[in-house]
């Protein structure tokens, strides 16, 4: 009889909405070999209300999953969880506050992956952030384990709290490079040279920055940004300032892989402004496709690139780069950053990690 684990806190599977939830859409293709999964959803999110997925089973919840509803929705989740599993893997601390209440009554081992410190997101209001504080605090206090994805988090967390946790980075060998002939109507420009994000559009990932450097930096090459424009104020605002400025192209989310990956894999740079948050996903994934990185200089990043990216830290510093940018020599960058992903971030290897963890618990 394999032993049961229920996965909380993301939107949901099939993947396609962000970081967590592309993770556990590739533990999906190990995991259920190990353990009987269930993996928690967003109603709203999935109209189709399929069963099962790569062998693990799928329950749907009314709460939305983003924002401060998070918040119910895990706390909904661990509810429904918390006395038939063996393992529950919490993504994020949102709900984070129930643990101490329920692990008296709960068998199963509770391990929670505390992302980014939340609480230091540009998005959350004051007594939000102070909510995620203390939410990180009880998670890290009460969890039976916890994970973090960045050597930075961990000794973030050592520091902060005296405990221990588990390494476990992101996977990004299920992105592949795209040659641009197909999609040459679509994207007219994949031949000429251009700068490339893909990213959620919050403050923390200093996309305006980014924005307003290309407006007044005129390369003679173009910025393409793939976005969630639509989904909040922040994001409408960028969009009708910058979608009509000549030298920027700006796209709504793309969830078709191979079009999202031929936009990424022959761009000239590939530009990374997050400031908030563990190892980030999309930047993991760029260093696998082998592209030159500028990103934001922060720890987090710097430590993901094992410091063999370009770093910026101010507007004028991203300035000064993107005006030389055609002489950088990107071709010893491309090798070095795409062995390192090779070796650091496959998803069998990060599979077999969390498998050690749980039975190490």
């Amino acid at each position: 009889m394999s032993r049961k684990l229920a996965i909380l806190g993301i939107v949901g599977v099939p993947a396609n909405y962000g970081g967590f939830e592309t993770l556990v859409e590739n533990l999906l293709d190990l995991l259920p070999k190990f353990y009987d999964v269930t993996v928690f959803c967003e109603s709203k999110s999935y109209p189709e209300k399929i069963g099962m997925y790569k062998g693990a089973k799928l329950v749907y919840l009314n709460q939305k999953a983003n924002g401060v509803s998070s918040i119910v929705y895990d706390a909904v989740s661990l509810l429904r969880t918390y006395k038939n599993q063996d393992y529950i893997l919490l993504l994020g601390v949102s709900g984070a506050f129930m643990i101490p209440l329920l692990r008296p009554f709960c068998k199963a081992k509770i391990i929670t992956h505390i992302d980014g410190l939340e609480w230091r997101r540009d998005k959350w209001g004051f007594f939000a952030k102070k909510f995620l504080k203390f939410s990180e605090r009880l998670a890290v206090r009460f969890s039976h384990g916890v994970v973090a994805d960045n050597k930075h988090i961990q000794n973030y967390i050592a520091q902060e709290y005296r405990k221990s946790s588990f390494l476990i980075a992101y996977g990004a060998n299920h992105v592949s490079k795209v040659e641009p002939h197909h999609f040459l109507k679509k994207f007219s420009f994949l031949n000429s040279g251009y700068v490339f994000t893909v990213c959620r559009i919050e403050p923390e990932n200093n996309i305006e920055m980014q924005l307003r450097a290309f407006k007044e930096c005129e390369i003679g090459m173009p910025y393409v940004v793939v976005g969630n424009w639509s989904s909040n104020e922040y994001g409408m605002k960028l969009y009708q300032e910058y979608s009509k400025v000549q030298n920027i192209i700006l796209y709504n989310p793309i969830y078709e892989n191979e079009e999202l990956n031929v936009l990424r894999s022959n761009c000239f740079f590939y530009l990374h402004g997050h400031s908030a948050g563990g190892t980030n996903p999309s930047l993991v994934e760029a260093m696998y496709l082998g592209l030159p990185v500028i990103a934001y200089g922060v720890n987090y990043n710097r430590e993901t690139t094992f410091g063999k990216a370009l770093y910026f830290g101010s507007f004028e510093e991203l300035k000064g780069i993107l005006f030389q940018i055609r002489d950088l020599d990107s071709d010893q960058m491309k090798l070095d950053l795409a062995k390192l992903a090779k070796k650091n971030y496959s998803w069998r290897a990060i599979t077999k990690k969390y498998v050690a963890m749980l039975e190490s618990l």
